[in-house]
């Protein structure tokens, strides 16, 4: 099998390779953060369409909020209970937490019609335009 692998010199730290050893004891682990939502945003002549990420989730833990053209995303991920009797957690990865995201949009919602659907971690917005209403010039007399 081959591979490829590609170092990056600057990626080296020769004093943390040098002390891990003896500095595991007192080695302090990042506080876990809340999971990211990474969102792809395509607009087209009559809508927009929206493709966020959000892995690990419920479909009922999703929250969509339409505000004119204001749209929040956000989503809780719970962390599911263990109960060990034997043994001890000694390295926990999964992020938990709650992730919220907004963005404007140009143009305003229509959130009558529209569309959301989840599957496999990946959440799709279908948001049509709303209907822009011709302004009138009045004659100042």
């Amino acid at each position: 099998m081959n591979q490829l692998r590609v170092n990056n010199l600057f990626d080296l730290d020769p004093f943390d390779d040098a002390f891990r050893g003896f500095l595991r004891p007192w080695r302090l682990e990042p506080a876990s953060r809340a999971p990211l939502i990474k969102i792809d945003l395509t607009e087209h002549d009559d809508n927009y369409a929206v493709k966020a990420e959000i892995p690990g989730v419920r479909r009922e833990d999703i929250d969509v909020r339409i505000e004119g053209n204001l749209v929040t995303i956000s989503a809780e991920v719970k962390k599911d209970k263990e109960e060990k009797k034997d043994g001890r957690v000694l390295r926990s990865e999964r992020e938990y937490g709650y992730a919220s995201r907004s963005f404007t949009l140009a143009s305003a919602v229509d959130e009558a019609k529209a569309d959301a659907k989840y599957n496999n971690g990946v959440l799709e917005l279908v948001l049509p335009k709303k209907a822009s209403s011709t302004g009138k010039r009045l004659s100042v007399g």
